[in-house]
C-alpha cells in the first residue's frame, strides 16, 4: 500500500465519523469512545509491524486495517443505541457494507482488498477459521491483538473511573448487569481450562470482567502479551472482581500463563 491511499482514507474515515455526531449526549459519548479506540488502535498496529519486522508498504496496510476495523460501529450505535451486536447487527458486517458502498479501497491490490475485508470480517469472533493462511492470517491475528490490547485500555480506565465516581461515567453503555459479588462459576471453570468465553454466556458485569481476562488466551503475538504484562491489565481488571478463593485461582492461572508465554518469546 502507498502513503497517499493511505492518507485518502483516513480523509474518508474521519470525514465519515464527524457525520454521525449531533445534539444527543449519550451517543456523542459512545461515538467518541469508538474514534479514540481507533486512533489508538492504528498506533497499536504500527508497534506490532515493527516488532515483527514488517516494511513500510505491509505497515501501512495494518494501519489501514485498524482505520477501518470498526467503521460499522458509528452506524450501529446511532440507529441502535448500543454497541451489542446480539442486540443489534454484526458491527463487522456493516463495516464492509460501508467500505463497500464508498468505494474506498477502489485503486488498491486485489490481495490487499481481500486482506482488509477478512481482518475486518473476523476481527471480532470468538476464533479465526480454520483455512486461514499466509499474509492474510498473520493480519487477521495482529488486528485481533491490537483490539483487545486497546479493549484492555479501555475497560481499565472505566473500571477505575467507575469506583471513583459512577455518575462520571453514567454516559457509558453497560451491557450487563452491575450485580457486585456476582459472578457465573461456570465461567471460571472455563478459564480454568484455558477456553475463550462466548459473550453470550455472560450474565454480570463481573463476567464480563472475567472474559476479558481470558482474551490472553487468544493472544497470538508475544510482543502484545509483554504490553498487557507492562501496563498491569490484569492486575487492574482483577482488582475490581470478588477477593475469594475462586477468583485467586483465576489469577494464578492467567498471570502464570503469560509469565510461561513470554518466557518462551
Amino acid at each position: 500500500m502507498e502513503q497517499q491511499q493511505l492518507e485518502k482514507l483516513k480523509i474518508w474515515f474521519y470525514d465519515y465519523v464527524k457525520s454521525f455526531y449531533g445534539d444527543d449526549a449519550y451517543v456523542n459519548a459512545n461515538l467518541k469512545r469508538k474514534e479514540d479506540h481507533t486512533r489508538r488502535i492504528c498506533g497499536e498496529m504500527l508497534y506490532l509491524a515493527k516488532e515483527l519486522g514488517l516494511d513500510e508498504s505491509q505497515s501501512r496496510l495494518a494501519e489501514a486495517i485498524a482505520l477501518l476495523h470498526d467503521v460499522g460501529r458509528f452506524s450501529q450505535f446511532v440507529k441502535y443505541r448500543t454497541y451489542n451486536d446480539a442486540k443489534s447487527t454484526n458491527h463487522s458486517l456493516i463495516a464492509l457494507d460501508e467500505i463497500r458502498k464508498a468505494n474506498v479501497l477502489d485503486g488498491l491490490d486485489a490481495s490487499e482488498r481481500e486482506i482488509i475485508g477478512k481482518s475486518i470480517l473476523w476481527h471480532g469472533e470468538k476464533e479465526l477459521p480454520a483455512d486461514l493462511d499466509g499474509q492474510l492470517l498473520r493480519y487477521a491475528k495482529m488486528i485481533r491483538d491490537a483490539d483487545k490490547v486497546d479493549i484492555f485500555y479501555t475497560v481499565t480506565s472505566f473500571y477505575v473511573d467507575y469506583a471513583k465516581n459512577p455518575d462520571k461515567v453514567r454516559l457509558i453503555e453497560i451491557e450487563v448487569e452491575d450485580r457486585p459479588g456476582e459472578y457465573t462459576r461456570a465461567i471460571v471453570e472455563q478459564i480454568l481450562r484455558q477456553e475463550n468465553i462466548d459473550y453470550r454466556d455472560l450474565n454480570t458485569w463481573n463476567d464480563m470482567k472475567l472474559l476479558q481476562l481470558a482474551w490472553v488466551y487468544d493472544i497470538n503475538f508475544v510482543p502484545m502479551l509483554k504490553r498487557i504484562k507492562q501496563r498491569k491489565y490484569v492486575e487492574t481488571i482483577l482488582e475490581y472482581l470478588p477477593n475469594d478463593e475462586q477468583i485467586a485461582k483465576v489469577r494464578e492461572k492467567i498471570t502464570g500463563y503469560i509469565e510461561q508465554r513470554i518466557a518462551k518469546g
